[in-house]
């Protein structure tokens, strides 16, 4: 098979044609908030929020509602109670994030063993975008739309919450609404990453190519551009290999961004292994 064929075959069947544009869209909106998820350093609230919002879908199926819905009272809940537990114990944050997570997708399994329903666990584990309803390609547009359209609103704003949290409140920016802001967007991009890579490998497109961007550059807007094409090659690649292979597009998907990391971890020009242990030895 020449290389022109391995693009065009999958192209054949409108379902592929969903799946590649629905992981484009996807790698779109998660690197673009992965930026400002590694610049705050926030890869475990992902985490958090990305595994919480399990109970939130199957309860939105059991009440036919959009499954966004459920997914993002969840998410926003599950930051508020990880607020709450912090605020009222001598716990440490970290820990408080691991079991208000663990304890969400926990309950979320609970009800999807228990609830008879053509819900199909492995699915909300591991995503289904090669079988994704129109319904579902409608609620990630609009997903898309409201977060790239928020973040590019507030973008100073965030950026400077992001870096500086307390140089923000110094200027008179309301950092509880920021904060709120970013984790609502975290859940509603949750949300949008289920459908592709699932509720376990979501929290890698939240927080891969935003740290692969920042290895290659200290400019924000060249680092928002770059994390945006790597999550898109990625996403769009993976979808590909996943249909030659036969394989997890999700895993596929998760897998190119983790070696796109690699090769910046070693490459990267000034913040790479290489360029950092040339610069040590002209230091000595």
């Amino acid at each position: 098979m020449d290389i022109i064929e391995w693009f065009i075959a999958p192209l054949q069947y409108e379902f592929m044609l969903k799946a590649i544009l629905v992981s484009a869209l996807v790698g779109i909106v998660c690197s673009a908030l992965s930026c400002y998820m590694t610049l705050k350093g926030w890869a475990l609230m992902g985490d958090a929020v990305s595994h919480a919002v399990m109970p939130g879908v199957v309860i939105a199926y059991i009440l036919n509602i959009p499954l966004a819905v459920g997914a993002f009272v969840f998410g926003v809940g599950s930051v508020i109670a990880i607020g709450f537990v912090k605020e009222k114990t001598r716990v440490k944050e970290d820990t408080v994030i691991g079991l208000v997570f663990t304890g969400f997708f926990a309950l979320g399994l609970v009800l999807v063993s228990k609830v008879k329903s053509s819900i199909d666990l492995t699915h909300i584990l591991f995503g289904n975008v090669l079988g994704i309803s129109d319904g579902d390609i409608i609620q990630t547009v609009i997903i898309a739309v409201i977060t790239l359209g928020t973040l590019a609103i507030l973008r100073k704003d965030l950026i400077l919450f992001c870096f500086d949290s307390t140089h923000a409140r110094s200027i008179g920016l309301n950092i509880t609404f920021l904060y709120y802001v970013l984790l609502s967007l975290l859940s509603l991009t949750a949300v949008a990453g289920l459908q592709t890579v699932g509720i376990i490998l979501v929290v890698a497109m939240l927080v891969t190519p935003g740290a692969t961007a920042y290895l290659l550059s200290d400019n924000f807007d060249h680092m928002m551009l770059i994390a945006m094409a790597s999550g898109v090659f990625s996403s769009v690649m993976g979808t590909y290999i996943s249909y030659h292979i036969d394989g997890s597009t999700g895993g596929c998907i998760v897998v190119l961004q983790t070696l796109l990391f690699v090769v910046a971890m070693i490459f990267a020009p000034k913040h790479g292994m290489i360029a950092r242990s040339r610069n040590s030895h002209v230091d000595r």
